[in-house]
């Protein structure tokens, strides 16, 4: 055996194979994995990757996420990283484990038993889930629009209540269908324009008893003055008017109080009669971090790291993405916002100071880079900002060349997994679906 056979390669473990996760571990794979300078194994209680921004697309059946799904296993072959099916359930920073869950069939057999796994680096990236804030009813009476699976259910009622409409007949009146949407960021006002567009869509398929104008309601409920409050004011006013344009009623400056399963209701005394809810208001990191094994965390159980994404009690311990509480600059006064974009540029800065850290030499800081935001109203409308601050707003971009600004950050983040030359393969695959298959899931 040669000296190099007996020695271990380093351990690197990510937990969370979101859009940053994924990116990671492929990046790492590639740069320590190939050449055998370490093991790098994700962790995931998925067999498949969906990205996030696309969920709202999944819920309303304008995307089919079977066909975008991205398989764990087969990306870690190519990618030369493994893939460890499971739930994440606790850390033991003292022996360096991270111990997972059993995985079940559907059927409820054990498929993988409880089980533990050594690391050297873990990296968490275990991406964000809904905050309620408590509110009484939220968990048991909405959908919390946050991960593929959650996203199928709300689809599934969707399809059966539209089935119910049909069956009731035009006599059922008015408002037979409502969906209450809580939350008026960029996933709340993306998901009700979609499902208008659902709608007049599932009439022309012979669903006439739901027409998005006579039969269903939309309305989106949020506690600030106005929809997409962290976004420039003229971005909200261009969405606003476009939503009114669709007859979606905007309900802001409305705290809800409380979510039954016959409505929401609010703080002025307002109600709303719902059929469907969904909350896509505030959110958190999983509970579970919250002071997880000393870890130092904050309000929203994230994981507090400094400037090179390293946890501030455990130089092993990196987190990235909404399940880090990342400071802009040394002051420490603002923190990286939780967007897509922030997962996208900490996992690059990843890929390099993790090899750094392993040859001995110092992380590198993680600068923010705000490239702007981009709203899509489906087919209807896309607005947004680019090249600016949030504050401040940056070059206001509506039309065509927004909606093409929008598919594009999807494509980047395709090309950042699969690489250029599969990412055109899938673009065209995509283009044939289109026009071989319905242009709604329907089932």
């Amino acid at each position: 055996m040669t000296q190099a056979d007996a020695t271990p390669r380093h351990r690197i473990i990510i937990v969370g194979g979101g859009a940053g996760g994924l990116e990671l571990a492929v990046k790492l794979g590639d740069c320590l994995g190939k050449p055998g300078k370490a093991d790098i194994t994700l962790v995931d209680r998925g067999r498949t990757h969906v990205w996030k921004p696309l969920l709202h697309q999944v819920a309303a059946g304008t995307l089919d996420s079977h066909a975008d799904e991205i398989e764990y296993l087969a990306l870690g072959r190519r990618h030369h990283f493994r893939f460890r099916q499971g739930e994440f359930t606790g850390l033991d920073r003292a022996s360096k484990q991270i111990r997972l869950a059993p995985v079940r069939s559907l059927e409820g057999e054990i498929l993988l038993p409880e089980s533990s796994l050594p690391y050297d680096t873990l990296v968490f990236a275990l991406g964000s889930q809904t905050n309620d804030f408590g509110t009484p009813g939220a968990r048991e009476h909405s959908i919390m629009l946050d991960s593929p699976a959650a996203a199928l259910h709300f689809h599934r009622k969707l399809i059966d209540a539209s089935i119910r409409a049909q069956a009731g007949g035009p006599a059922a009146g008015q408002g037979r269908f409502t969906v209450a949407i809580i939350g008026g960021g960029a996933t709340g006002v993306e998901l009700a324009a979609e499902l208008h567009m659902t709608a007049r869509i599932m009439a022309s398929f012979g669903l006439e008893n739901l027409h998005p104008e006579r039969d269903l309601k939309i309305s989106i409920v949020d506690a600030a003055p106005r929809v997409l409050p962290l976004l420039p004011e003229r971005v909200s006013s261009a969405v606003s008017r476009e939503l009114r344009k669709l007859d979606i009623d905007l309900h802001t400056n409305e705290k809800v109080v409380e979510v039954s399963a016959e409505g929401v209701r609010m703080g002025s005394g307002k109600f709303i009669p719902s059929g469907l809810t969904v909350w896509a208001a505030g959110i958190k990191a999983p509970d579970f971090l919250r002071d997880i094994d000393g870890l130092e965390t904050n309000r929203i159980n994230q994981l507090v790291v400094d400037r090179t994404l390293r946890s501030t009690r455990d130089p092993s311990i990196y987190a990235m993405g909404d399940c880090a509480a990342c400071p802009m600059d040394d002051s420490g006064k603002a923190m990286v916002p939780p967007r897509a974009q922030a997962a996208h540029q900490q996992a690059l800065l990843l890929a390099k100071t993790i090899p750094r850290v392993l040859a001995g030499k110092p992380g590198l800081p993680f600068r923010y880079h705000d490239h702007g935001s981009l709203v899509s109203l489906g087919e209807y409308s896309t607005v947004g900002s680019l090249m600016g601050r949030v504050a401040s707003g940056g070059v206001f971009i509506e039309g065509m060349f927004a909606k093409w600004m929008y598919w594009s950050l999807y494509k980047k983040h395709q090309v950042a997994i699969n690489g250029m030359f599969r990412t055109w393969l899938a673009t065209w695959v995509e283009a044939i679906d289109r026009m071989r298959n319905p242009r709604i899931k329907l089932h």
